[in-house]
């Protein structure tokens, strides 16, 4: 259960109109706060370091409730730059209303912040101080605080190296869509767009299914 702090939270943001309206988003709860001691330390030289392109105090923790693949409601959290953090409960919100399925939300630090590791467990998280494609000197997106990758497995990043996470290599084909998939179009692609954050899907080559940024890279 949700702490009764993030109730009364949750109530005024529906209040206030933020998202969708109230009928529509019943049920769904968020609290975006700042990194609390314990997180930071859970970070500090995990998913997070000196040199990184953001600072701990400019990230927000969100925790959020969302559809799990048992068609039952779960609590995750993620990080986020604090200038995206209300957009992104807009999303989530929206996600909660058509009910689209997530495996797990769960913070890039409990697979000691190793992409690879999230990614084969179809972890969908946000904030990682990592390179682009793991590879020196150009940082992520995930770097800032400001792309969120959404259901790994069933939303793989295909190109000319394979299929990563390679557990996904059933989802290369992406018709006919299945659970938890996200499509050109579809509810979670306008979520996003909504935001003005792009999908990776959209990408010529290689094409990246399960990632949406602010700047579409």
């Amino acid at each position: 259960m949700l702490r009764r702090p993030l109730a009364i939270l949750t109530l005024a943001l529906l209040l206030v109109g933020i998202g969708a309206d109230a009928g529509a988003a019943a049920g769904f709860e968020a609290e975006v706060t700042r990194i609390p001691a314990h997180v930071k330390e859970r970070m500090r030289g995990s998913s997070w370091r000196p040199g990184c392109p953001v600072a701990l105090h400019d990230l927000r923790l969100v925790r959020l409730t969302y559809w799990n693949f048992e068609r039952r409601p779960a609590v995750g959290r993620l990080v986020v730059h604090r200038g995206v953090a209300e957009d992104v409960v807009t999303v989530f919100r929206r996600l909660w209303r058509a009910r689209f399925p997530i495996r797990r939300i769960r913070l890039v630090d409990r697979y000691g912040a190793d992409d690879r590791r999230s990614m084969r467990a179809d972890n969908t998280s946000a904030f990682n101080c990592r390179y682009r494609g793991g590879v020196c000197c150009t940082w992520s997106m995930h770097a800032y605080g400001r792309a969120i990758d959404i259901n790994p497995v069933e939303n793989p990043y295909v190109g000319s190296w394979g299929v990563s996470p390679p557990n996904g290599a059933d989802y290369v084909d992406r018709t006919p869509i299945r659970r938890g998939m996200i499509a050109h179009g579809d509810v979670v692609w306008r979520a996003f767009r909504r935001i003005g954050w792009a999908w990776g899907g959209d990408w010529g080559w290689p094409i990246d299914y399960q990632h949406f940024s602010t700047n579409g890279r």
